[in-house]
């Protein structure tokens, strides 16, 4: 049985996800930084709950963990091809022009 002190990965994850929230709240121009941000608020969610998993000696944490990092990778495939077709088509992937055209081709 592994004994595990949950103060240092709780405050790993807490600093990983304060990172990932102020970058995206302070992203106001690149969608390629948001797109980061995003996983990095995923990344400290599945570190949460593998830290828990390992300190409950539970599996359905890294199940869980699983599933979430399946959903991430289809996310970032997804946001990285709309980002490429747009780019093609505005050669330009600015928040701000992609707020303007709202999707208008």
């Amino acid at each position: 049985m592994l004994i595990l002190n949950l103060s240092y990965p709780l405050k790993l994850t807490t600093l990983i996800f304060c990172a990932g929230a102020v970058g995206l709240m302070l992203n106001r121009k690149n969608i390629l930084v948001a797109i980061m941000c995003i996983e990095l608020l995923l990344l400290a969610v599945n570190f949460n709950f593998i830290s828990f998993s390992l300190y409950l000696d539970d599996i359905f944490g890294l199940v869980f963990v699983l599933f979430v990092l399946t959903i991430a990778a289809a996310e970032s495939a997804l946001g990285l091809s709309v980002l490429t077709v747009y780019h093609k088509l505005r050669s330009s992937i600015l928040l701000d022009s992609i707020k303007q055209n709202k999707f208008r081709i």
